[in-house]
């Protein structure tokens, strides 16, 4: 790898990480905008997104543990399991057609993103199991196809703990590692796991721990909506590129 490529990852990871820790999902979001175009093919791109994402997941989850009720998981982790393992099929009869891939991520960060800016917010529900069948199953869908799974899960995450953002930090982190490892099991059985993810997930791990301690800081003592707004411009902007490139 070169030089350039290996700062311009740990950058991006940096990025990417410092979103995550600030509102709690979004490293998939964030980091597969450019991701895609640093990696051999698409396939190892959503691979190693997951990875760094679940290494992030692991190092926030290491001070949060105790306050994850996991009875709030069971069956959002079995609906996404099951959903993100035929999306993750659908990549790889489809990995060589990369401009495909590209203009589906580039159209569901620029739904997305509208969501996020313009009717969160305004969306409220209650945390049903109807609502976690929903969102896993969407979640899975996402996290297979484009890498970034969290924010229909997020949706769940806000009405069940609601009332106490260390515990909503938490239990997304627990949700996110779990699922992260879940799909790179089956990206490894699809051969989304090569030496080139191997080393570029060793690299960016400093990326993982500067955007997490820069997070951890504007977490604690900084409102978050303005950046919020910031990143999800930036996200609509990135699927416009993602489409005419």
């Amino acid at each position: 790898m070169e030089i350039t490529t290996i700062l311009f990852l740990i950058l991006l990871c940096t990025g990417a990480s410092f979103v995550q820790r600030v509102c709690g999902f979004g490293f998939g979001v964030f980091i597969m905008t450019m991701l895609p175009y640093l990696c051999p093919s698409y396939g190892e791109a959503t691979t190693l997104s997951g990875l760094l994402s679940a290494l992030q997941s692991l190092y926030i989850l290491a001070w949060l543990y105790k306050l994850v009720d996991w009875r709030k998981l069971i069956v959002i982790f079995c609906t996404f399991a099951v959903f993100s393992y035929f999306a993750i099929e659908f990549v790889a009869m489809n990995n060589d057609n990369s401009h495909l891939l590209k203009t589906l991520l580039g159209i569901a960060l620029i739904l997305l993103s509208v969501y996020l800016l313009f009717f969160s917010n305004k969306i409220k529900v209650k945390p049903t199991h109807t609502l976690q069948i929903s969102m896993g199953s969407l979640s899975g869908v996402m996290g297979g196809l484009f890498g970034m799974h969290g924010p229909p899960a997020v949706i769940y995450f806000l009405a069940a703990e609601h009332d106490d953002k260390n515990r909503y930090m938490a239990i997304c982190q627990a949700y996110f590692l779990i699922t992260n490892v879940i799909m790179t099991y089956f990206r490894a059985r699809n051969g989304f796991v090569t030496s080139f993810v191997g080393w570029s997930t060793l690299y960016a791990c400093i990326g993982v721990v500067i955007g997490s301690v820069l997070g951890k800081w504007v977490f604690d003592k900084v409102p978050n909506n303005l950046l919020r707004k910031i990143i999800y411009i930036y996200m609509i902007f990135s699927g416009i590129i993602a489409i005419i490139s």
